[in-house]
């Protein structure tokens, strides 16, 4: 942590002088060398830190000086804003001033506006107090950080790099320890084997999951494996660890053969692999590398080359914390098994083994299912808590150990920590202070990868933006993010979040409470108001209040404040807060003198004000120069935008979705030329013609063309759009087609989601129909579209693009035709899994178009829908027929995939195709709910033809 902080300061030092020698606006001579021999003097100090992190837990004194230096460096850093926010502030009021004086020239009817009327830019500071003092605290700052540097030479710390060796492994298991992996024994087994049983060659099986997982042990239970002994001639067990030793590796290889040691002098790495080659040849091997942390494919190849000399179905079983290494050592992914938490009950099992030795568990059975939920599945950590049980005879004793910070236990440290530090102490210095931040969080809370990143970047985690100009800051964050998932140390969810397994969480809040420890003392005697807030403001720089809390007025106890979240209540003062960079309000009634308030703190990077019932946004938006992201989303009573919003030029994000009486965004909006991503679900019906010069745009959420919208010949330059993209189109105006062609949604690789939405009066005139079947021909997306879905369309046919076979089509979705009584020929698209058909009022029958027939129908080898998982149709009311499918095919040939039918609501269709039931073997569910008819026929599960549709499918759920 330490060294996170200073290398962070240390920067922002540097680039702060240089900024102060480029500027006119001087502070006092000199200062620019105080600034750089500063960050000379924390620059050398990181060399020892790596021995101050390691000693600071054990002792007290090395403890308080890395926490004075943090706590010093974090001063400096707030010293510096300070100074940069004076210098922003200072050029604003210029150009204010400036405005003004041409406004009065102007009034006077002037040609030209005299120069010496104007203010200079080089004017200096006329508030010299201020220059001064902020002179003397950077001067002060220096003799606290020279005294701090000086008393450092007490602790002789060593300069070497901070390293934690780790026990060796050997294939020697602990049965006790296999609670609950019986089936991941089997899966990885199977995978093992399987390169045997199918002569696949050399093979890698990687086993991938954090730090006491178990990992190790599921690897020692696969090498012994009855499946498994009988597969290979020979099995070896390596401990790879830190560092990656190719030499030591092969010789270790070598050596567990009965070869022993290769002894030549010269070139011992190349003589030792050729050897190793010459001795697997022709055997089948099973080779396990535990515990693999490098990810330099150059150390790997070596002996990857080596070992494919081995016979055939030689197989290497990995295991690794971080999931890049499993890729780089080749493995495939149906072979990274990604190691999964124990159960509860699993959890309470292994505690209870280790915990009691036989012992009665009588009146313990409660506050031992607490503990167990407490390991949150973490077999280490049953483990751990388990052994420190094991001396603990009394219920008080267990009831402490349930209630306690689990690093206030010297097991926990010494036996538990230590796997976790070996993955935080891998890590760069932005990525510990990344990783650490996120204790501020509640536990089990489900956090956002783009609020955390847009976090990190207000607290400076992730560099300068003076540095790191336009998208790198984002780009770095999500590097980051991806570095932490991939070491297991956050657990990723498919909605673009992840969460903290709670183990991990105590120990980032473990590496935060060692680095800022304040006595309880100190919080009350500080300030009555702020108390129960300042450490965790002094840790994390940051506060975050719910609809449950209690705001205070905002005094300058707080001022350090660089993220504040705010719900239901604004405070006063938040004008002082100088230093926020990230600010969310939430369904809080926000005037406009509180928008003005709001709009002095300069240095905002994000500002969220979402249902916060606004009615007008001020004129002085335009002062957040430094704001990225702004998000104005659900102020339904909002109805227009100041022109002085086009002049942020940092803007990257505007979010203006369900602000439904927003018509139209400022004209002046082609001068936002970093806007990325614009979201406008539900509000701004009409785009300003100037949008199209934004050709970096890479969201829009909604476009809303044809009569009465916008030109959707706006989009055609926009070619980076990328994500979700709705259409909603008016039909009327005979020049739609034309326009929906100049849109060129072909060009727009990156879009991978596209809903086309119709909207026409009640009744269909012949035109509208050739109209809309020209719109969809015209806009035919890139082939990289994954998703499809098209509402309201009023056409007979489709478009060919759709049935093409090169689309990349994931899922379609076709919902509320009043004028379709067929569907495209959709069973060509190799990719698709899932069709969602809705409300087709004029579907009547269903014949062999939607396989695809043609080409298709007469390749009795090429499969119908390869990979369709999903078939749902719903509020078909006139469907009666579902012709049978040509019984051409060979078995298995249509749908081979299909898990889920779905029949709801269709309620004059009487049967399913027999074809298509008999051969859907992975059917697992038939949905008929709502279909009268259907309910009829296959309802009852003991009738014939329920027993047609499940003979295949022994696993089949009906559902009615």
């Amino acid at each position: 942590m330490a060294d996170a902080i200073i290398s962070s300061v240390a920067e922002q030092l540097i680039l702060i002088a240089k900024e102060h020698i480029k500027s006119e606006i001087k502070l006092v001579r000199g200062v620019e060398k105080e600034l750089l021999n500063l960050s000379k003097n924390l620059k050398g100090v990181r060399n020892e830190l790596d021995d101050a992190e390691r000693r600071r837990y054990d002792d007290k004194a090395i403890s308080d000086w890395v926490l004075s230096l943090e706590e010093a460096s974090y001063e400096m850093e707030d010293v510096l804003e300070e100074w940069s926010y004076a210098l922003v502030k200072h050029m604003l009021e210029i150009a204010a001033a400036n405005l003004n004086q041409k406004q009065k020239q102007k009034q006077k009817q002037k040609q030209k506006v005299s120069p010496s009327l104007l203010l200079p830019s080089c004017l200096c500071f006329r508030n010299v107090v201020f220059r001064h003092d902020i002179a003397v605290k950077v001067e002060n700052l220096k003799a606290k950080l020279d005294d701090i540097l000086k008393e450092k030479s007490k602790f002789h710390f060593a300069v070497s790099q901070f390293h934690i060796s780790r026990v060796q492994s050997t294939s020697r298991i602990d049965s006790s320890a296999l609670q609950g992996r019986k089936n991941d024994t089997a899966n990885v087994a199977n995978r093992v084997v399987l390169g045997f049983h199918e002569e696949l060659g050399f093979r890698i099986v990687s086993i991938v999951g954090a730090g006491g997982l178990g990992k190790t042990t599921l690897a020692q239970s696969v090498y012994h494996d009855d499946r498994v002994i009988g597969c290979f001639d020979l099995r070896i067990w390596m401990c790879v660890s830190n560092p990656f030793d190719v030499a030591k590796i092969a010789q270790g290889i070598i050596e567990s053969m009965g070869k022993g040691r290769i002894t030549s002098i010269y070139n011992q790495l190349e003589t030792t692999l050729e050897r190793l080659a010459e001795l697997i040849a022709g055997k089948r091997i099973l080779l396990v590398l535990d515990d693999v942390w490098t990810e330099d494919e150059d150390k790997w190849e070596p002996l990857k080359n080596a070992l494919k000399n081995g016979g055939a179905s030689t197989t290497v079983l990995v295991t690794t914390r971080n999931a890049n290494v499993a890729v780089m050592m080749g493995t495939m992914d149906p072979d990274i098994y990604r190691l999964g938490l124990l159960s509860d009950a699993d959890c309470r099992l292994l505690l209870e083994h280790i915990a009691l030795s036989g012992r009665s568990m009588e009146g313990f059975e409660d506050v031992c299912e607490k503990i167990a939920r407490r390991c949150n599945g973490l077999p280490l950590a049953a483990k751990t808590l388990g052994s420190l049980l094991r001396f603990k005879n009394t219920l008080e004793e267990w009831e402490n150990v349930s209630t306690s910070q689990v690093w206030e236990f010297k097991e926990v440290k010494e036996k538990l920590f230590p796997h976790l530090l070996l993955s935080y102490n891998e890590l760069s210095p932005m990525h510990k202070r990344c990783f650490s931040y996120c204790a501020f969080f509640p536990k089990e809370e489900e956090i956002r990868v783009e609020e955390v990143i847009r976090i990190w970047m207000a607290l400076g985690y992730l560099g300068s933006s003076a540095e790191n100009g336009g998208d790198s800051l984002e780009l770095r964050g999500r590097e980051c993010f991806k570095t932490l998932s991939s070491r297991s140390l956050f657990e990723y969810r498919q909605t673009d979040s992840f969460k903290i397994h709670d183990i991990v969480h105590e120990f980032a809040q473990f590496l935060r409470n060692a680095s800022s420890r304040m006595e309880a003392s100190e919080i009350k005697t500080t300030c009555q108001v702020c108390g129960p807030f300042i450490a965790q403001v002094k840790a994390y720089r940051s506060l975050m209040f719910d609809k449950r809390s209690t705001i205070p007025n905002l005094c300058n106890c707080l001022t350090s404040l660089r993220v504040l979240g705010l719900w239901n209540d604004f405070p006063k003062g938040i004008e002082n807060l100088i230093h926020l960079k990230w600010l969310s309000i939430d369904h809080c009634v926000v005037h406009i003198e509180n928008l003005a308030n709001i709009c002095k703190l300069y240095y905002l990077q994000t500002l969220f004000l979402r249902s916060c019932n606004l009615i007008r946004i001020p004129n002085e938006i335009g002062n957040l120069i430094k704001l990225r992201h702004l998000d104005l989303s659900n102020n339904q009573g909002l109805l227009e935008l100041p022109e002085s919003l086009c002049e942020l030029p940092q803007l990257r994000t505007l979010n203006v979705e369900g602000c439904v009486d927003l018509s139209n965004l400022p004209q002046g909006v082609d001068r936002l030329k970093n806007l990325k991503h614009l979201h406008n679900m539900y509000s701004v019906m009409q785009l300003p013609e100037n949008l199209a010069k934004l050709t970096g745009l890479r969201r829009l959420s909604e476009f809303n063309g044809g009569s009465g919208g916008s030109r959707m010949g706006l989009l055609k330059n926009l070619n980076l759009l990328s994500g979700s993209l709705q259409l909603k189109i008016t039909l009327g105006d005979a020049g739609v087609v034309e326009d929906a062609r100049e849109a060129e949604l072909k060009l727009k690789m990156h879009i991978e989601s596209l809903r086309v939405e119709f909207l026409t009066e009640s009744g269909i005139p012949s035109s509208t129909i050739h109209m809309a079947e020209g719109v969809m021909d015209a806009l035919e997306p890139h082939q990289n579209l994954r998703h499809l879905s098209i509402i309201f369309y009023d056409g007979t046919k489709f478009p060919d693009w759709i049935s093409s076979p090169l689309n990349q089509l994931r899922s379609v979705s076709l919902a509320s035709f009043r004028n379709t009584s067929c569907l495209p020929s959709l069973g060509k698209l190799p990719h698709l899994e899932e069709i969602n058909v809705c409300d087709m009022y004029r579907l009547v029958v269903l014949g062999p178009q939607l396989l695809g027939q043609g080409d298709t129908a007469s390749s009795p080898n090429n499969a119908i829908f390869p990979k369709l998982k999903k078939l749902i149709f719903k509020g078909c009311e006139n469907w009666r027929e579902w012709e049978d499918i040509t019984a051409a095919h060979e078995v298995g040939s249509i749908m081979p995939r299909l898990t889920e039918l779905a029949i709801r609501f269709c309620s004059e269709l009487t049967a399913l195709p027999h074809c298509l039931i008999g051969k859907a073997t992975s059917l697992e569910l038939l949905d008929i709910s709502g279909s009268g008819l259907l309910i009829e026929r296959y309802g009852d599960i003991n009738a014939s033809a329920w027993t047609f549709i499940s003979q295949n499918n022994p696993h089949l759920r009906l559902r009615i």
